[in-house]
């Protein structure tokens, strides 16, 4: 797990979300402001994070909802002209999640240089967007056909708005993913964006694959960010970093400043 410390700069790293709002081909489009809009809006989400002492970043597609598990070229490329024209301004370690399509934040992690992904990559599920099937094979192969093999991997085994297909037990899943597909580590999420992440489901992935990082996926806020910390190896935080701790909000520098000091104290540091 030291890939963590030598490419995020510290132990239990914070990544923070960047969320973009709704691009091209989205139902929420803002047609008016177009896609100058959005990098405008990302600009000072990301000024916001860096200067609240986030130790890295993930930008991610969360207002195209609903949500496809193949998506539009349109979103891919839109999301590259954004995070490069903002590149030059990104100052700490960033990594890019194409939601929920696997192959498409591996190709906009090469194209832009992005450290790491998130997605879903194993697993057949019953979600609130259909049967999500997803084939790992075939997406690392991706990976390796595109130059990709220095990209981290972080696998969400507890997807969001969606039941594992199968009678398997998160102990099972988490052991035979390690086991199958490599990963660089494993997100364990709660039901959806903000939802609390179960410190007993972190615990029982972290018991099983001690030697992959772990991370709190979502709900890790000041209330319970020593205890998420004390099991997890790190946290993906987008809702608490937010004007009100409301999702679709802007974010909060003062919240982001707050919350990286609870999350030095819960390190030690």
């Amino acid at each position: 797990m030291k890939w963590l410390q030598e490419e995020l700069g510290t132990v239990k790293p914070v990544i923070a979300m960047c969320h973009m709002p709704a691009l091209p081909g989205d139902p929420d489009y803002d047609r008016v402001k177009g896609v100058q809009g959005v990098v405008d809006f990302v600009k000072r989400e990301l000024e916001s994070l860096q200067k609240g002492g986030v130790d890295a970043i993930m930008l991610s597609n969360e207002s195209s909802l609903p949500y496809l598990t193949k998506v539009d070229m349109i979103t891919t490329a839109t999301m590259a002209r954004i995070i490069g024209e903002l590149k030059a301004e990104i100052d700490v370690p960033f990594g890019v999640n194409v939601l929920w399509d696997g192959t498409a934040s591996i190709d906009l992690a090469v194209a832009t240089g992005a450290r790491f992904v998130r997605e879903i990559f194993t697993g057949v599920y019953g979600s609130d967007f259909g049967l999500w099937n997803t084939n790992c094979g075939q997406v690392m192969r991706h990976r390796a056909a595109v130059g990709g093999e220095s990209v981290r991997m972080l696998f969400n085994i507890v997807p969001e708005a969606a039941a594992y297909v199968g009678n398997r037990t998160l102990k099972d899943i988490a052991k035979s993913t390690v086991f199958d597909a490599r990963p660089d580590g494993l997100c364990v999420s709660g039901l959806t964006a903000g939802s609390e992440t179960s410190t007993e489901a972190l615990k029982i992935v972290k018991d099983v694959v001690p030697d992959t990082a772990v991370f709190a996926n979502t709900g890790v806020r000041m209330s319970n960010v020593k205890d998420q910390l004390a099991v997890a190896d790190g946290a993906i935080v987008g809702t608490a970093l937010k004007r009100d701790g409301y999702i679709w909000n802007e974010v909060d520098p003062e919240r982001v400043k707050a919350f990286m000091g609870a999350v030095r104290d819960a390190r030690g540091n």
